[in-house]
């Protein structure tokens, strides 16, 4: 992939989007019956073990007092159960970043830069030097005066960023990744005359930052090599250009089949989105002899191949399904083919389990989705799917259009008998670029922990699964604004208040959803958690909390 510090065409997002601060209700730790798996794979009660410690009240992200990276840092997380795949994003098929080092083996930076230690120690000399030149001037005297006619004085702006330079050496990696999303923050807020000391002082961190991150280092180095590559395109106005760059740099087919079938094995996180929801929606039609699902991210349409053999099952004659799969152009290149794919592979299975069946294409993305693409029709039990996919609905703080409020009271009008909604517990949709950061830091450290964990053998496919599957997102996140960013995550809360506004009731999810999660997690490491709280259903590693599956009517 090329450098973003190559790219040096200005973006046509200028600035943030400052949207009101939505109030989300503080979660305790006595809201929710947690559980985790032992050492034998048995299902046990935690109470030793939560999401988030009861004596400490949890703060959203954009509800947290105001704060310095280093309190944030020490802090305990501000995102633990009330906090998207995203575990990884929502649809692996929608991730791609490549070529980011020339092999496996290198550091990230060292495909950009290929510098030595004494090229590194030349660069942050020289931004040292223009930071104490630039304002004062060559003969300038570079100490502080400590103060004036006794009242002691604030540290200048390229006073501040020179220490923090000389500093970051020594600085750990999370300490120094905070530190340059604090300073490519205030470039973007900073007065015309403090601007480019911002600048300059930003880009010394991130040359700093590239000789300290790795593609194929530990969780933290491997993430920070990401988010190194989204800031940076963040700082040179080029998040557009090098998203787009991404999207239209896709591996093969049959290469991105696989990266994507690695993460499917390795991380729980859509297997949680298929097993509860697939246990809702069955629960939901029991009584039903004639039903219709519509998935609005039928990817593979791996889901309902479960759900048909179940359903064939049934006592006496099995139900007739229709489903109607929701698709985009990214789905289509990862299986190599177009919906009638999708619907040869289940419509053969359910041949063979005996099961009248009929399906459905809508080759679009969900924000073009009206009623006559739905090809509703009397008599038939409805359920609807929205699978890690309802983030990717821009609302309000992007455009009027506000799809995400429109598809929900579109569905809504539809009388379903049951709506499932699995998302990430994240919250990135309307909090500013450096909140938005330490958002994404804490959430994609959980999952790239959660990765390691499965001890893969093939570290190569690993890596190159994170690439196409992971890293895209990061770079969303973090480089993109306006209609660009894709990723907007929410926290169940506020998920809860839209479904609520459009009209939706909760319907509890039953103890067989939280059985059959359980179940499927054995095969899968200890520190995955399961939590039940607000009549939703939450996944975690370790305390952070992952995702959330609910259900509506």
């Amino acid at each position: 992939m090329q450098s973003t510090r190559d790219v040096k065409t200005p973006s046509s997002i200028d600035g943030f989007y400052h949207q009101p601060v939505h109030q989300i209700e503080p979660y305790y730790l006595s809201n929710y019956q947690v559980y985790n798996n032992d050492s034998n794979g048995s299902r046990s009660q935690g109470t030793d073990v939560s999401f988030q410690a009861d004596t400490e009240k949890f703060f959203t992200l954009e509800s947290t007092p105001a704060t310095t990276y280093a309190a944030m840092y020490n802090s305990p997380s501000a995102v633990s159960v009330s906090s998207n795949i995203s575990p990884l994003s929502p649809q692996f098929s929608n991730s791609h970043f490549s070529d980011l080092h020339c092999s496996s083996e290198n550091t990230y930076g060292s495909s950009f830069s290929g510098s030595s230690g004494v090229d590194d120690e030349n660069k942050l000399m020289q931004a040292l030097w223009v930071l104490r030149n630039e304002l004062l001037g060559p003969e300038s005297d570079f100490e502080d005066s400590g103060s004036f006619n006794g009242v002691p004085s604030q540290p200048s702006v390229f006073t501040r960023y020179d220490r923090i330079l000389e500093m970051a050496p020594q600085m750990d990696l999370k300490q120094l990744l905070f530190s340059c999303a604090e300073t490519v923050a205030e470039t973007e807020t900073a007065s015309l005359s403090d601007r480019s000391v911002a600048i300059s002082a930003a880009e010394a961190l991130l040359d700093i930052l590239e000789k300290r991150v790795s593609v194929s280092g530990d969780p933290l180095q491997r993430l920070g090599a990401y988010m190194l590559e989204g800031t940076r395109a963040r700082l040179l106005s080029s998040g557009s250009i090098i998203y787009k760059k991404l999207k239209c740099e896709e591996p093969s087919s049959s290469e991105l089949m696989s990266y994507m079938a690695v993460l499917y094995q390795i991380c729980p996180y859509w297997k949680f989105a298929y097993t509860s929801a697939n246990v809702t929606i069955k629960e939901a039609m029991e009584n039903e002899d004639r039903i219709h699902i519509i998935d609005f991210q039928i990817a593979q349409g791996s889901q309902w191949m479960a759900l048909i053999q179940d359903l064939s099952r049934r006592p006496g004659r099995p139900p007739y399904i229709r489903i109607t799969g929701v698709d985009d152009s990214q789905s289509a290149h990862a299986r190599a083919g177009g919906l009638e794919l999708v619907g040869q592979k289940l419509a053969k299975m359910a041949q063979s389990c005996g099961v009248p069946f009929e399906f459905h294409g809508a080759a679009m993305s969900g924000c073009e989705v009206h009623l006559q693409n739905l090809d509703i029709r009397p008599g038939e039990a409805l359920a609807v799917n929205f699978p890690y996919i309802l983030h990717h609905m821009p609302d309000e703080s992007v455009s009027t259009a506000n799809h995400r409020d429109r598809l929900l009271r579109l569905v809504k009008s539809l009388s379903p008998k049951v709506v499932t909604i699995i998302e990430q517990e994240s919250n990135t949709n309307t909090a500013t670029f450096f909140q938005r950061f330490c958002e994404t830091l804490d959430y994609y450290m959980a999952m790239f922990e959660s990765i390691d964990a499965a001890h893969t053998k093939d570290e190569r496919q690993r890596i190159r699964a994170e690439e196409n599957c992971v890293a895209r997102d990061v770079v969303n996140l973090l480089a993109c604004e306006g209609s660009d960013r894709v990723e907007r995550h929410e926290l169940f809360g506020k998920w809860r208040l839209r479904l609520m506004m459009a009209g939706f009731s909760q319907v509890p999810l039953s103890s067989s959803v939280n059985d059959a999660v359980w179940e499927m997690l054995k095969e899968y490491s200890p520190n995955y958690r399961v939590a039940e709280a607000n009549g939703a259903l939450f996944l975690g590693w370790k305390n952070r909390a992952m995702s959330t599956s609910s259900a509506w009517r």
